[in-house]
């Protein structure tokens, strides 16, 4: 198994409806947005959460080590982008996995050689008006080594992935 290579662990919450606790030290994010209504869209939202596919219809391809493409907690997994002619790898372990009624989601904390430190979650939820959110928080933090120089230029490619995140399930049919 691979290192986790922050400290905060679990510091992103999944199965908490409200988020108030950030480390210090690390850059925290949270975006909430409705990606439908009704348990029809419900399932299927929870469903895809549960397997990558907000990191896949980002633009991410997601090995799993075990070859299973679900979620699980403890599991570690290879995340790779293509940027350009650059592949970037990035791995991670899943830290926390939600399966509620109405929540459900994870968090996934990064590993030794992923370019940033720290953790993100994905979480989908339904409130009692039949509406589903999409809900992303992270804390980052500049990983040690050959990537700590790129920092700032990883803040924006953050950035726009995480436009891309929050829009991923609303195009999901």
């Amino acid at each position: 198994m691979g290192e986790l290579n922050y400290d905060a662990v679990g510091g992103t919450r999944p199965a908490d409806a409200r988020w108030s606790v950030h480390p210090s030290g690390y850059r925290s994010f949270e975006e909430t947005v409705c990606v439908g209504r009704g348990v029809e869209r419900w399932e299927a939202v929870a469903a895809a959460v549960l397997r990558w596919r907000v990191k896949i219809l980002s633009g991410f391809r997601v090995s799993p080590a075990g070859g299973d493409s679900a979620v699980r907690s403890a599991n570690e997994y290879q995340l790779t982008v293509r940027v350009g002619p650059v592949r970037i790898r990035e791995p991670v372990r899943v830290i926390a996995v939600v399966d509620q009624p109405t929540r459900r989601g994870f968090s996934y904390g990064t590993l030794v050689g992923h370019p940033v430190s720290g953790e993100e979650a994905f979480i989908a939820s339904r409130s009692s008006d039949g509406k589903v959110w999409l809900t992303i928080r992270s804390l980052t933090r500049p990983a040690s080594g050959g990537w700590r120089w790129a920092f700032p230029l990883l803040l924006v490619a953050q950035r726009f992935y995480r436009r891309r995140y929050l829009r991923s399930l609303t195009r999901m049919s």
